[in-house]
């Protein structure tokens, strides 16, 4: 932040950070170093959060790939350079949560009939207040998992500031299934 004071994390970002750095293991341990100070038991993950395994995982497995892969880096820089078409662009601001979900199914199912690469779906940024969250931009990451949107989408990231920033995401859309 600009004023030196720092944003406190919401409880859901507190729990994907708790559940993330419990995963990290340190390189080396110095030997100046003592036990770890003991951890409070952190919350239980909410049951609306997605558990994912990572591609290794899958693929040691024998499994397909995993429902939905962010973004690569290079693909990221092109979309933000201009070098990436965005072949549609889907506006939820001002709908509801049953009228976005469904303008969302259509519009991708749509996107992937005219075989459309990646769209650029606009949910908004939300609230106002400093830690407020707008509720299309965190149902939207949330529906993209659900089965229904499954076999329509390979993945999706926030968009690059020029495209909306953290009011918008980058889907990327699944080839249709040939005859």
């Amino acid at each position: 932040m600009a004023d030196g004071r720092r944003r406190r994390l919401s409880p859901e970002e507190r729990v994907l950070w708790t559940t993330i750095t419990k995963t990290i293991a340190p390189l080396q341990k110095s030997a100046s170093e003592g036990p770890p100070p003991p951890a409070d038991s952190p919350p239980a993950p909410p049951s609306n959060l997605v558990q994912t395994k990572s591609v290794a995982q899958t693929f040691r497995k024998g499994g397909g790939p995993p429902a939905l892969l962010p973004l690569g880096r290079r693909e990221r820089a092109r979309i933000a350079r201009g070098n990436h078409r965005i072949e549609g662009r889907l506006d939820l601001h001002g709908l509801t949560q049953s009228e976005a979900h469904n303008a969302l199914l259509r519009f991708l199912r749509a996107a992937m009939e005219r075989e459309a690469r990646l769209v650029l779906v606009i949910t908004g940024k939300g609230g106002r207040r400093a830690g407020e969250s707008g509720v299309l931009k965190t149902q939207v990451p949330r529906w993209l998992s659900l089965p229904e949107f499954r076999p329509l989408v390979i993945g999706f990231e926030i968009a690059h500031a020029a495209h909306g920033g953290e009011g918008a995401l980058y889907i990327r859309v699944r080839r249709k299934k040939r005859e």
